[in-house]
């Protein structure tokens, strides 16, 4: 767990030479997030994404599946060594689910954002059937794996992740991203027992820190979104309540047999605390998953820090945390860069099947 930096040590917030932000004082915290900004508007006027064909890869084994095709662990033709987790999407999915807009702010994002608590896009590549996202392969697996695994976690352990949620939504509002989708499942565990969030599709950046569209993952859902009111950022800090929440407890605090009941629960924010949480991390899961959008954490006047402030979060350097100058109390075994036995098993399709009747025109700025 990170410790506090020596009061007598001098930091900085600055540039790199490849036009990183670095964090290295907590008080430069509004340098730092004004840097990134900065460098992000840049990057998207760049658009300097690495343009590549499906054919320079090669194919090795589904590590994942989803509603629009699955991700399989690749490498590079002409860097056999290092390995990939490429997303294949399939063009006449994207189309019939009226997911095209997501895809293109996936795009978009997953080329520009740069943080070490999120994944970011190597490469993307398109042909008549498919979008592919190429994105480095985190050997760990993702949360929801070691969840399933533990049962539940203890709250330093939990508090270790919390904490790179917490910078990497911190860094995702400070561009006006919504991420919407934080779950177990989209938060990946890399080589050395830190976080990647994952699976942009449901981000969007927003203009007028309101917007109403109806998505999400049901149990992670803020009440807002189903009463289907305009929203802005609290919903991802709705969000990390409910996953702080099970971590530690195993489940999630809003459950019911159908999406009916489970919305009304969540709509009238009744739940109970179990018996093993602390009586700082009561506090804290209570104020994020506030239903009165006035009196949720990371809403209020003082916003994030209400949140990195908390008396739960103590234990946290902030600045050592994001520069990974802590240990993890997880590190995951691997035998080597291109070890899957922290995913799940899929049965494998072929990945060169012929589609038909997909408008090319669509997709014509990927």
């Amino acid at each position: 767990m990170a410790v506090e930096a020596p009061l007598n040590v001098e930091y900085k917030t600055s540039t790199d030479h490849n036009n990183i932000c670095i964090l290295e004082d907590i008080s430069k915290i509004q340098d730092y997030l004004e840097c990134s900004k900065r460098n992000f508007e840049d990057r998207l006027k760049r658009r300097p994404m690495n343009e590549s064909s499906f054919h320079d890869f090669v194919l090795h084994k589904t590590i994942g599946v989803g509603a629009f095709g699955r991700v399989m662990l690749v490498n590079h033709k002409l860097n056999p060594d290092k390995f990939f987790a490429m997303k294949i999407m399939k063009k006449e999915q994207i189309l019939k689910r009226n997911y095209l807009q997501h895809v293109t702010n996936e795009k978009q994002l997953l080329s520009n954002l740069r943080h070490p608590f999120i994944i970011q896009m190597e490469y993307c590549a398109k042909d008549v059937c498919n979008l592919y996202f190429v994105m480095p392969f985190i050997v760990g697996g993702d949360l929801f794996s070691l969840m399933s695994d533990r049962g539940v976690l203890d709250e330093l352990h939990a508090m270790f992740y919390a904490g790179q949620m917490v910078l990497a939504l911190e860094y995702l509002h400070s561009l006006d991203i919504l991420y919407r989708d934080l779950k177990p499942e989209n938060v990946l565990i890399d080589e050395v027992g830190f976080i990647k969030l994952t699976d942009l599709g449901l981000s969007k950046r927003i203009t007028s820190n309101r917007t109403t569209t109806l998505c999400g993952t049901p149990y992670y859902l803020a009440p807002e979104i189903i009463a289907i009111k305009s929203y802005g950022k609290p919903v991802d800090w709705w969000a990390l309540g409910i996953i702080l929440f099970e971590m530690v407890a195993g489940t999630v605090p809003f459950n019911a047999d159908n999406e009916k009941k489970l919305f009304y629960r969540i709509l009238s924010g009744n739940y109970k605390i179990p018996i093993n949480f602390s009586p700082n991390l009561s506090h804290l899961i209570k104020n994020l998953l506030r239903v009165d959008l006035s009196k949720r954490y990371g809403n209020l006047s003082r916003g994030i820090t209400d949140i990195k402030h908390h008396r739960w979060f103590t234990k946290i350097d902030w600045v050592m945390l994001y520069n990974k100058h802590t240990v993890a109390p997880f590190i995951p075994t691997y035998s080597g860069p291109s070890d899957t036995h922290n995913f799940e098993e899929y049965v494998e399709e072929d990945a060169t099947v012929v589609c038909n009747g997909v408008d090319q025109t669509y997709f014509a700025d990927f």
